[in-house]
């Protein structure tokens, strides 16, 4: 992986992980650097599921593979609260 797939996952963690965090009802107590994170594991998670449907290369915006990002990230998020919450 080189150094701007390194910063093009950052920049589209930092993305989905706000995304995920406004899809969800109520307020979040998760840390940005948390979010961030998460976000980062969603889109590489994300990635890798929208290829093994084959919508991971499309003609345009991947806005299937961004959604399941998204999705993801949100899930992330709400686990992470879950998990955090019964420490």
């Amino acid at each position: 992986m080189e150094i701007s797939g390194i910063v093009s996952a950052i920049f589209i963690g930092i993305i989905n992980g706000v995304l995920g965090r406004l899809v969800l009802p109520g307020r979040q107590h998760t840390g940005f650097l948390w979010t961030v994170i998460i976000g980062i594991a969603a889109a590489l998670i994300g990635t890798v599921i929208a290829a093994a449907l084959g919508v991971g290369d499309t003609k345009g915006v991947d806005w299937i593979e961004w959604a399941i990002q998204i999705a993801l990230a949100a899930v992330g998020v709400a686990a992470f609260e879950r998990v955090k919450g019964r420490a």
